[in-house]
C-alpha cells in the first residue's frame, strides 16, 4: 500500500491542506479558503445597518460602539478591531450611503446646482443625516480632522463633477470654494441648529443669490 502524501501547512493555522506533491502552479489555482457563508459580509450589514438605525432614533452624543455591536448582535470588539473607532466607522457608512452616482448633467450650471443643493439637504434631513456630521466631529483633534475631511470630500465630489461639466461647455463656472461658501456652508448650517425654513425652496434659493450678484454674468460661453 502507498504511504499518504505528506500533508504541510497543517490545519493549526487555519490554512487548507496540501499536498506535498503540488506543484506552485497548481497551489496557486487552488481556491483561496473563505469564510463560511459570507459571515464577514453579513456583520458588516448588519453593522452598517445599525449605525444607520441608531443614528436616526437618538441623540449623537449616545451614538458609540457598544450601542451599535449591541443592536447589531455583534461583540463590540468585532467592530473595534475592523474600524478602529466610531468615526472611522460612521465615514464608511456615510460614504456609502452618498456613493450613488449623481444625476446627469442638464446641461445648465443653474439647473445642476439647485439640484446639488436639493440633493445635499435631502441628505442632511433624513432620518440620521446629520448626526453622521455631527458624530464624525469628535472631541479629539486629530479623529475631528478627519470627520471633517472625509465630510468635506464628499461635499466637493458632486461639485467637482458640476463643474467640470461646465467648463466642458466652454463656460466660466464660479469657483469652487464660492459654492462652499455660498450653498454648501449654510445648508450644514441650518441644518445643525435646525433653523426654521430650511426647504428646497430655501436651497433653491441660494443658487438663486448666487446668479443674481457677481456670477451672473461670469458664467458664459468664451
Amino acid at each position: 500500500m502507498e504511504a499518504p502524501a505528506e500533508v504541510v501547512g497543517g490545519g493549526g493555522h487555519g490554512g487548507p491542506l496540501q499536498s506535498a506533491s503540488d506543484s506552485p502552479a497548481q497551489r496557486s489555482q487552488q481556491p483561496t479558503a473563505k469564510r463560511p457563508g459570507g459571515r464577514s459580509a453579513r456583520v458588516q450589514a448588519a453593522v452598517h445597518q445599525a449605525v444607520i438605525d441608531l443614528a436616526g432614533e437618538r441623540a449623537v452624543t449616545q451614538l458609540t460602539i457598544p450601542a451599535v455591536a449591541e443592536r447589531a448582535g455583534v461583540n463590540a470588539t468585532t467592530i473595534y478591531r475592523r474600524w478602529g473607532t466610531l468615526q472611522a466607522l460612521l465615514a464608511e457608512v456615510a460614504a456609502l450611503r452618498g456613493s450613488a452616482a449623481p444625476p446627469s448633467s442638464s446641461g445648465d450650471l443653474r439647473t445642476d446646482l439647485e439640484a446639488y443643493a436639493i440633493r445635499t439637504l435631502a441628505d442632511l434631513t433624513r432620518p440620521g443625516g446629520i448626526a453622521f456630521f455631527l458624530a464624525e466631529v469628535s472631541p479629539d483633534i486629530d479623529e475631528r480632522r478627519s470627520g471633517l475631511r472625509e465630510c468635506l470630500r464628499r461635499a466637493t465630489a458632486g461639485l467637482d463633477t458640476i463643474l467640470e461639466a461646465s467648463r466642458d461647455r466652454g463656460e466660466t463656472p464660479p469657483p469652487l470654494e464660492r459654492l462652499l461658501d455660498q450653498i454648501v456652508a449654510p445648508l450644514y448650517f441650518r441644518t445643525v441648529f435646525s433653523v426654521p425654513d430650511t426647504d428646497e425652496t430655501y436651497a433653491r434659493a441660494l443658487v438663486a443669490d448666487l446668479f443674481s450678484g457677481t456670477w451672473k454674468s461670469a458664467v458664459t460661453s468664451h
